[in-house]
């Protein structure tokens, strides 16, 4: 059976449920969309059940979707929704409806699917309960790391972009998936 994560933002006046199969934050994003909404190192992101989302304090909740290659020609506004409270700014979770999971990899076979009921919180918001650290850590998006920015300390493998696994995967792979 999932595991039941209690998270909230710094000021309490949001605060969540939600159940997940794959609560080991094991992967840190420092694209620039991540370190500038999540801080100075990224975002680790877990894997729930968006179904399963019980929220109170949801008119404290702000939305706020990403610019993809901001200030060019090509500039645009993400599907994804990165939700946040609106009083103290903490980072509580992403959605997107209309994601698409692509699976390829040696340990996988190529697959793509549609997955609105994924949601990610922020391993930042969870409060409860305590998460199991990683025995390493992926690093993903390295590519728009700048200098200054420090990778974690301890085993860690760094990608440009991702990894080869998706969260699920990876928890499957490291007999960390629940149920």
């Amino acid at each position: 059976m999932p595991i039941k994560l209690e998270g909230s933002c710094h000021c309490g006046a949001v605060r969540f449920t939600v159940q997940s199969s794959t609560p080991i934050p094991y992967q840190l994003c420092v694209c620039s969309i991540c370190r500038k909404v999540g801080g100075v190192g990224g975002s680790i992101n877990l894997g729930a059940h968006s179904d399963t989302l019980e929220v109170k304090g949801r008119e404290h909740i702000g939305v706020y979707k990403a610019v993809f290659n901001r200030d060019t020609a090509d500039e645009y506004i993400a599907s994804s929704e990165r939700n946040f409270c609106t009083k103290c700014s903490t980072m509580l979770w992403l959605y997107d409806e209309t994601w698409l999971v692509i699976t390829c990899g040696p340990s996988q076979p190529f697959d793509v699917a549609l997955r609105p009921e994924l949601l990610h919180p922020f391993a930042s918001a969870i409060d409860s309960p305590e998460l199991e650290p990683p025995g390493e850590m992926v690093v993903a998006m390295t590519d728009s790391k700048p200098a200054y920015v420090r990778l974690p300390e301890g085993k860690k493998s760094v990608h440009e972009i991702y990894g080869e696994d998706s969260i699920e995967g990876w928890h499957k792979k490291h007999g960390k998936f629940i149920e």
